[in-house]
């Protein structure tokens, strides 16, 4: 542990035990920061994951504690907050990093598997940040990432995920605008998905390759952005994840609030947020034959790039 950005300073890393949460808690740790592991999960030895984690950082020289709670609950969030007081003496920093996937086509996709990934994703990161920032300000400040998703721009069969990665979007910049004065940042990154940390990747990857292919190129730049599928089979390293989650929790990162970040590949990039493309006015107000005459100037280039077959074409 040769590094010393974050010295002194308390973070919480939820869904630590692997994957990307696991590179996020060592690399805070090796730049001096005190980790809470989060995690519930465990190993193929039926070892808990956050408590492995905990022991690597502690075998390096680092600080950490493990702990396993649900934190789509209050109990759970706040036994989360209050184990970093009690271990570390307070908190300055949470990666919301936890949350579970539900992949099927909108009309298959069930109550439960939307509530449970709402709750996961989206509840369990307002309960971290809820609970959180009172201890941050007591502190003077303090750094929150939250983690989106490429998938967030809009991937298909994937809509309990995709809607609660975007609520997380607004979730950042409201925060962002609301704690600022209080010397908090708030900000997202979106990871693309990660190969080989168990949590999908492989299995994104996979399906990139082949049975999605013909399908993710007709839409092209539409679900991926205007720079199309370019790098769409380079994954983002955990460790590039980790590093840029520790930088944006450093005072080097101290005007960066309320931004949202992709990564993947080697490739860092700022997105902007969204943002009026075209405008109309009509004096007195709209009505559906003001729209008929006057919207098509703003519409009228528009066409529906998604009318294209999908591998769940049989599967209705």
């Amino acid at each position: 542990m040769d590094k010393h950005r974050l010295a002194g300073k308390v973070a919480i890393v939820t869904g630590s035990g692997r994957g990307i949460g696991r590179s996020e808690a060592k690399t805070l740790a090796r730049e001096g920061a005190s980790v809470v592991v989060c995690d519930f999960g465990k190993n193929a030895q039926g070892q808990s994951t956050a408590e492995v984690v905990a022991q690597e950082i502690r075998d390096a020289g680092g600080q950490a504690f493990p702990i396993s709670e649900d934190l789509a609950t209050s109990v759970g969030a706040k036994r989360v907050i209050d184990a970093a007081v009690a271990q570390f003496g307070g908190l300055d920093i949470i990666v919301n990093n936890a949350g579970l996937r539900a992949g099927n086509p909108i009309h298959k996709l069930t109550e439960e598997e939307w509530d449970r990934v709402q709750g996961s994703h989206l509840k369990s990161s307002f309960l971290m940040i809820k609970y959180g920032v009172p201890l941050m300000r007591a502190r003077g400040g303090g750094s929150i990432v939250n983690t989106g998703s490429e998938a967030g721009l809009g991937m298909p069969f994937n809509a309990a995920y995709v809607a609660a990665k975007e609520g997380l979007a607004g979730l950042t910049r409201s925060v962002a605008r609301e704690q600022g004065r209080f010397n908090i940042r708030c900000n997202i990154i979106r990871p693309r998905a990660t190969a080989g940390d168990t949590g999908g990747g492989d299995w994104f990857a996979k399906n990139l390759a082949g049975i999605w292919k013909p399908f993710i190129q007709s839409l092209g730049r539409y679900w991926i952005g205007e720079r199309g599928l370019a790098g769409w089979d380079r994954p983002a390293p955990p460790d590039s994840i980790g590093a840029l989650v520790t930088w944006l929790c450093t005072d080097a990162a101290k005007n960066i609030n309320g931004q949202d970040f992709f990564i993947g590949g080697d490739e860092v990039a700022l997105l902007s947020p969204p943002q009026f493309v075209s405008t109309l006015f009509h004096e007195g107000g709209w009505t559906v034959d003001a729209l008929d005459r006057l919207a098509p100037a703003m519409t009228g280039s528009l066409t529906d790039p998604f009318r294209v077959p999908n591998p769940f074409d049989n599967d209705d």
